[in-house]
């Protein structure tokens, strides 16, 4: 139905959005196996991965071989191209669980004018579950933004007849599981993140704040490049702060950067503290 009403309203093929994890993985191997017509986007975080990233190219080499075509989005803030370690400066504070800015402008901005679906799953966290249907209406102005989850005729009569211009989008396996999501994806034997296979349950930003404390640790441990591209990234926004006259707070005169990422992980270590390393009595 999505992929109709994307060539009805749209007149161009649906959008299947990956980002290199597994419910990304199901929705492609979905759409090829539903013989629909559709493109494939990217967008790039510039904080995935190595193997994510990886992962996302093989998956692009097979899929351009087959025909389809394949889109990478690089991020463009205020006009100009943005990473991550250029954001943060530019936003003068880190992003938190509860400021994810990282998120809008490197992740959702993919897709305008389109109709594209994604692997979003109800299972996932409780907002999903409460925010996220099965189709969705996403204009400029959030506030009216339409979530359907039901069948109710009515609704999609009003829904599938209006001209679109926003961006739509499905999520067509909402309501799975994560064993339905690894009973389909052994059964069909397909291809996923090598992370997987490293003891990781979901993948996505290294160093995320949505992730858990001890996930974040873990992520930086095994890539402390990303790590000191962070503190560096921190000591921009530090030098930013202290131009606009805006060195207040827990951020005073001589806050360094890695001050911050010890702040932003949650760091329980007192400055002065010896720390022994390998020791976990």
């Amino acid at each position: 139905m999505a992929a109709q009403m994307s060539e009805t309203y749209y007149g161009q093929p649906l959008v299947i959005a990956t980002s290199g994890g597994k419910d990304s993985d199901v929705c492609l191997h979905l759409a090829a196996a539903s013989g629909i017509r559709y493109e494939v986007m990217h967008n790039h975080t510039s904080v995935d991965a190595p193997e994510t990233m990886y992962h996302v190219r093989d998956t692009f080499r097979r899929l351009e071989l087959a025909g389809v075509k394949c889109t990478v989005n690089y991020p463009v803030y205020k006009g100009v191209p943005v990473n991550m370690w250029t954001l943060i400066p530019q936003k003068l504070m880190p992003p938190t669980r509860t400021v994810r800015y990282c998120c809008a402008v490197l992740k959702e901005t993919g897709g305008v004018g389109r109709m594209i679906v994604t692997g979003v799953r109800w299972s996932e966290s409780v907002k999903r579950r409460n925010n996220r249907g099965v189709y969705e209406s996403v204009p400029h102005d959030i506030s009216k933004k339409v979530i359907i989850n039901n069948d109710n005729t009515d609704t999609r009569r009003l829904f599938e007849n209006c001209k679109i211009q926003a961006k739509r989008v499905c999520n067509p396996i909402v309501d799975w599981t994560d064993y339905d999501v690894w009973s389909y994806i052994r059964a069909e034997r397909i291809t996923v993140n090598p992370l997987y296979g490293y003891g990781f349950h979901r993948v996505g930003c290294v160093g995320c704040p949505m992730a858990g404390r001890r996930k974040r640790f873990f992520e930086f441990g095994r890539y402390p490049t990303y790590q000191r591209a962070y503190i560096r990234a921190f000591d921009r926004m530090l030098s930013e702060r202290a131009a606009r006259g805006k060195l207040d707070g827990s951020w005073r005169a001589g806050t360094t950067g890695e001050d911050v990422f010890r702040w932003w992980m949650q760091d329980r270590n007192i400055d002065g503290q010896m720390k022994i390393e390998g020791f976990h009595g």
